[in-house]
């Protein structure tokens, strides 16, 4: 049976990752126009953590064939599922929260710590597993997915480090490293 229309777009993995791929001019217009508005930085980070996540949660909410039919599994022996996945079930984990460790200390001043972050995607991943258990998706909730989405927000926020600081006290970093440099030469 092939699923059209809807169910096709929001219930599939690829009708899911089609529809990211269309929404990109969508998610860019959004962001210049909230960027005129609210700042450059500010709108990027708010489109990107909504553009990335949302449907990336949403694939993991999707309920496999027998959803329903049987209880929901927990897995809670770290490393023991992950020996088990593929390579694109493990960096599919990896970027999961990726937009929200990388764009939320962009955002919000409050997250600027990987160790805020990490908290964050752990409580986010957290969440996710839980809820399917609870809905019982047909789906293992395991506390390696939790690692592993918490990795990867923690990774991204690394990758965005030297974009947490202000645009002020950038300028007083760079004077900074400016008169260290000068001063060894």
């Amino acid at each position: 049976m092939r699923l059209t229309g809807l169910r096709f777009w929001f219930g599939t993995y690829t009708g899911l990752a089609e529809l990211m791929v269309l929404a990109l001019p969508l998610a860019a217009l959004v962001a210049w126009i909230l960027g005129r508005r609210r700042g450059t930085r500010t709108a990027l980070a708010e489109v990107g953590i909504v553009y990335w996540t949302v449907p990336l949660v949403w694939m993991t909410m999707l309920p496999n064939s027998r959803a329903g039919l049987v209880p929901g599994r927990v897995s809670l022996v770290p490393f023991r599922d992950l020996v088990t996945m593929s390579p694109p079930q493990i960096v599919g984990n990896l970027l999961i929260f990726a937009a929200v460790g990388f764009f939320a200390p962009l955002r919000f001043a409050a997250l600027a710590s990987v160790r805020r972050i990490l908290l964050l995607a752990a409580a986010c991943s957290v969440t996710v597993e839980v809820a399917q258990y609870v809905l019982q998706l047909d789906r293992v909730s395991s506390v390696d997915d939790v690692l592993l989405n918490t990795v990867g927000a923690g990774l991204a926020a690394l990758a965005s480090y030297r974009w947490w600081l202000r645009p002020a006290c950038r300028g007083r970093m760079k004077n900074r490293i400016r008169a260290r440099n000068a001063a060894r030469s």
